[in-house]
């Protein structure tokens, strides 16, 4: 047997000695020459890495490949071994999306690295795709923070290549918005969007019926016909990676072909098969005989060699099988292609949301993960319009401070991975570093521009104004060491409050302010006393009194405030301040009046003191200022509105908390930084010594009422004289983990209204999206997540309405609500998981905070608004009042002695021309000056078609009193992010077929005027111009009254 098995050997390796000798290896030249062949099925090959900008490690971390320990990523690695293999030959292509480090890339080469990479661009072999600084989230970033972002991208694109992105490419967030569809993608010229993530149900249904390709109508206000604002959109059929079997990075997996027949395992052929039997079954499941492959994911070509050279081999061999057509593509070519084919396609309305990809597995924790970074970036956000603007006031200087590093850090924090909190916590505190650094550079720039905008025009130090203005980023826990400083004799604090919207606001200013004299007290027994302003008084700029009101902090604030400043600033905050200084400021639109506290030495009850109730709640407390009432009781706090003499609505406010599910035996899944996976609820009451004790303060201005339910969630319900609307600031945290449970709580507000299972979520802040309980537009839902599978985002409200009512809830941040009962709305707050829900991100989202006895849970603090109105009402306060959330009242602070720094400087502005000021519908959205001189400008209709009787009609904005004393040389209109001119943007958009009806055509604002120069803005439309100004006309804004 042996001697027969040593033959049968011999024999084999003879014959392969023969085979072996007779074959020579030699060079191949791959035909890889790019053609569409219009009878044969075209595979398109799109070469891409997807380089998330930071979520396991930071964006720097990403971008030079350090901490490999966690993820061997190297974005620097991939440029440039990319760049070498396109370099090599000229049919490669490649797509790139990420410009926040394509930039820093850039910045660091040769010029004539330069020139070589900018033909790369002109030939289309390397193609710019989406163009924003990073893949921006969909669930939970503010529009205008999508627009800002994506606007630096396509602005570097525009000045260091002269390219223009075509297509969208939102392949990795969690679902996607309306505001995606016909803003960040119509509104920019893209011809087309593509994505990979949509609800497992909704793919298996499009996957059947081959509609995986759509025309997408983000917005109803601007029409359904393919002309105007919608955009072809594609969905792969699969993740954004290639078929199984076709992935060649250099460690991965995947069998090459081995086209040598020199060697062992030779196998073209079979490769060219298995190649031909995949792309075979994804032509079953889309229109037209178009394909594309994503050839790549997370943070490939590393080492682009080992990709082009399968794909070369790929190309050349399946085109000579011949069954396939195989190319070397981009997504504009696939887009363009599909448009070729002219095929009618099917329409999609409304959004992606939410998002699941297993039945218990339903990506709506995020809404609310990482709920202070979500409010920082808001903060910041309204802080940057807000100093845009008053750069462009002062000009633009080539030195100093300006707001460019707190563009970059709100850029990248607008990443999928960023504000949605779903990064690793070092790469949290990365952002917030980023942010705080950009803050710091725009917090001088504010405060020059306003010192130069307050000087005299008669005054010398005009041009080198010295007034030296503080600011308070920590007015939410009440820390101002600028106005709680003691005034010494003689001395004074001048408060200039600036207003960055387009019209005029009354509001109420909030300052702490260093402990008083003694409060007059009324009686102890029953704890009620009277804290007075008299030795406190503020006058506006004419030297007239204005209403004040003097009130304590609550014990939650004063507790916050001492442990956070500690935590974050590293120093201990003086315990002088105790109260909290409240008066109203009149502001103009676009500009600022000013405000003198002083302290009169005096004591005694003044007209402006506050009355304050402290004590067990034995009988019912009835708070209120205007049309609502707050109802205080044993059972907790009641809002109610008299609509009419027969019709009374009240909402019981009450809080509670999830129960993260730690996942089963049958089903692992947890509730984690991106799933929301409930496993019960449990309410929250007052208990302890919290039970029934309420802190009352009323006063000339406002009612507040403080409340603590436990030892780790308390708030104040606030309303104020003259509005209907109430205000609740609440403090979460420390939420307890010793009872080993993941907890994410809510608030909830209930009512008898009867909604019948429907109410609306914003979407990004413009659109409201209609939403009903346990249903799709697109599918039959199959429901196995009540809870979580009904939480959509919200950025600016959620509302609800039956036939007599309406409640709205108005937000400061990004949150997850829904509306899970007829005439309920809940909102999430905060969330503590004590699991990670396997999806990538490998850590638990337990937010802590360090101090010096010890770390624990964080601690937030927030603001949500409630108002009830008659149906229909209500669109006005959300628009109106939520643009007053988004840009809050800008402080800033300075001394002065006697009262010469009211006398020497001018007190009140505004840009605007006297008496003029934006209609109530309409958003400045952007005033900044550009590098090159020229002005963008963003001006937004607030409205949707329908939604308000008197403001979703055509409005108007005068570009002539906008700009008071200013000429205007030229303006030109152009897309939204200001890269291209908007008439030649419409002349090259594709218009694409629909099946059935396209709708309506909507009027959309004429073309502006060059004498005239009066923007017309139709309802939810955004327009966008460059405008330049004659250089010998100053910008200088005149004194106006404040009342």
């Amino acid at each position: 047997m042996a001697v027969k098995c040593f033959h049968s050997f011999a024999l084999h390796l003879l014959l392969a000695t023969i085979v072996i000798g007779v074959v020579n290896s030699e060079y191949i030249e791959y035909n890889t020459a790019p053609r569409i062949v219009t009878e044969k099925i075209n595979v398109h090959l799109v070469p891409h890495s997807h380089d998330d900008v930071g979520w396991l490690k930071t964006v720097d971390q990403y971008y030079v490949g350090a901490n490999n320990s966690i993820r061997g990523a190297c974005v620097e690695n991939v440029i440039e071994s990319v760049i070498a293999s396109l370099l090599d030959d000229q049919n490669r292509k490649f797509i790139y999306v990420e410009m926040a480090f394509f930039q820093r890339w850039w910045r660091q080469q040769s010029n004539a690295k330069k020139v070589k990479v900018k033909k790369l661009v002109d030939s289309g072999q390397l193609e710019f795709i989406n163009g924003g600084m990073c893949m921006h989230d969909e669930a939970t970033p503010h529009y205008i923070d999508m627009i800002d972002q994506t606007t630096l991208g396509h602005q570097f694109i525009k000045s260091e290549f002269g390219q223009v992105p075509r297509v969208g490419w939102q392949i990795d967030p969690f679902g996607h918005s309306a505001a995606q569809a016909y803003l960040l993608g119509a509104e920019l010229g893209f011809d087309s969007l593509f994505f990979a993530r949509i609800d497992y149900q909704d793919r298996a249904k499009r996957l059947r019926e081959k509609t995986l390709e759509v025309i997408w109508q983000g917005s109803k206000s601007l029409g359904s016909s393919s002309q105007v604002k919608t955009i072809f959109t594609g969905i792969f059929p699969r993740h954004y990676d290639p078929p199984d079997g076709f992935t060649f990075e250099i460690n991965d997996v995947s069998p090459p072909i081995q086209d040598d027949p020199s060697l062992f395992d030779y196998n073209v052929q079979e490769r060219v098969n298995d190649f031909v039997a995949a792309a075979l079954a994804q032509v079953n499941v889309t229109r037209t005989n178009h394909i594309m492959w994503l050839m790549g994911t997370d943070f490939r070509y590393q080492y682009a060699y080992s990709w082009y050279r399968q794909m070369d081999k790929f190309i050349h061999y399946v085109n000579k099988d011949g069954r396939l057509n195989v190319l070397y593509s981009t997504p504009s070519i696939y887009t363009d292609a599909k448009y070729a084919a002219n095929e009618s396609w099917p329409l999609k309305t409304d959004d992606f949301f939410p998002y699941a990809d297993k039945p218990n597995a339903y990506w709506t924790g995020y809404f609310t993960s990482r709920p202070a970074f979500k409010r920082y970036v808001r903060d910041l956000s309204g802080y940057y319009l807000a100093a845009r603007q008053l750069e462009f006031l002062r000009g633009r200087s080539s030195s100093g401070p300006t707001t460019d590093m707190l563009a970059d850090a709100l850029a990248i924090a607008q990443h999928h991975d960023a504000v949605s909190g779903t990064q690793r916590q070092h790469v949290a505190a990365d952002y917030a570093l980023r942010l705080s650094m950009g803050y710091l550079q725009a917090e001088k720039l504010v405060a020059s521009s306003l010192s130069f905008l307050s000087a005299s025009k008669s005054s010398p130090d005009k041009k080198n104004p010295d007034t030296k203005f503080q600011q308070c980023p920590l007015l939410n826990i009440s820390y101002c060491p600028a106005s709680e400083a003691r005034l010494s004799s003689g001395k004074s604090l001048v408060v200039v409050v600036y207003n960055s919207l387009g019209w005029k606001r009354e509001e109420v200013v909030r300052v702490p302010v260093s402990t008083l004299h003694s409060p007059w007290l009324i009686s102890e027994a029953l704890t009620l006393s009277l804290v007075s302003s008299e030795n406190v008084i503020v006058k506006d700029a004419s030297g007239k009194e204005v209403v004040s009101q003097i009130l304590p902090l609550s014990d939650i604030t004063l507790r916050i405030r001492k442990e956070y400043v500690k935590a974050y600033l590293g120093r201990s905050p003086k315990d002088t301040a105790k109260h909290v200084l409240a008066f109203i400021a009149s502001v103009p639109p676009l500009g600022f009046s000013s405000y003198v506290i002083s302290d009169t030495g005096r004591t005694g009850r003044g007209l402006s003191a506050s009355y304050v109730t402290s004590g067990s709640l034995n009988q019912d407390v009835e708070v209120s200022q205007g049309n609502l009432k707050l109802l205080y009781s044993e059972e907790g706090v009641k809002m109610s509105r008299y609509l009419s003499t027969k019709n009374q609505v009240t909402a019981e406010q009450t809080y509670a908390y999830y129960i993260g599910s730690n996942g089963t035996d049958k089903d692992p899944q947890a509730s984690g930084a991106y799933v929301f996976r409930p496993d019960g609820s449990r309410p929250i009451k007052s208990e302890g010594q919290a039970q029934a004790q309420l802190t009352v303060v009323r006063g000339p201005l406002f009612d507040e009422v403080h409340q603590e339910f436990n030892s780790w969630i308390s708030q104040i319900t606030r309303v104020y004289k003259g509005k209907d609307h109430a205000e609740i600031e609440f403090t979460v945290g420390p939420i307890p983990a010793d009872d080993g449970n993941s907890k994410e709580v809510i608030t909830k507000l209930t009512t008898t209204m009867k909604t019948n299972g429907t109410f609306y979520t914003d979407s990004n802040g413009r659109d409201f999206i209609k939403r009903v309980r346990d249903f799709r537009t697109d599918w039959d839902l199959q429901v196995y997540q009540p809870v979580a599978g009904n939480y959509y985002p919200i950025n600016l409200g959620i509302y609800m309405q039956d036939k007599t009512s309406e409640l709205s809830v108005l937000v400061d941040r990004a949150v997850g609500g829904s509306s899970l009962e007829d005439g309920q709305i809940e909102l999430m707050l905060h969330r503590r998981m004590l699991h990670d829900d396997i999806r990538g991100v490998g850590e638990i989202l337990n937010e802590t905070v360090c101090l010096p006895d010890g770390c624990k849970g964080l601690t937030i603090r927030g603001k949500f608004y409630i108002q009830i109105d008659k149906p229909g009402d209500g669109a006005r306060w959300r628009r109106t009042f939520g643009q007053e959330i988004y840009s809050p009242l800008l402080l800033a602070f300075t001394e002065q002695e006697g009262d010469h720094w009211i006398n020497s400087h001018k007190t009140t502005f505004s840009a605007l021309e006297p008496s003029y000021s934006l209609p109530n519908n309409v958003a400045l959205l952007t005033l900044q000056e550009l590098e090159n001189g020229e002005v963008l400008l963003r001006l937004a209709h607030l409205f949707e078609v329908g939604e308000d009787s008197e403001y979703s009609v055509m409005t108007k904005v005068e570009l002539k009193k906008l700009f008071n004393n200013k000429k205007i040389s030229k303006v030109k209109e152009t897309s939204l992010t200001g890269n291209q001119e908007k008439a030649e943007m419409e002349k090259r958009r594709l218009i694409w077929k629909v099946e059935g009806s396209a709708g309506e055509e909507v009027k959309r604002g004429e073309a502006v005027d060059e004498e005239e120069l009066v923007v017309e803005l139709a309802p939810m439309e955004i327009r966008t111009f460059l405008i330049r100004f004659d250089d010998h006309n100053e910008m200088v804004g005149e004194e106006r009254a404040t009342t």
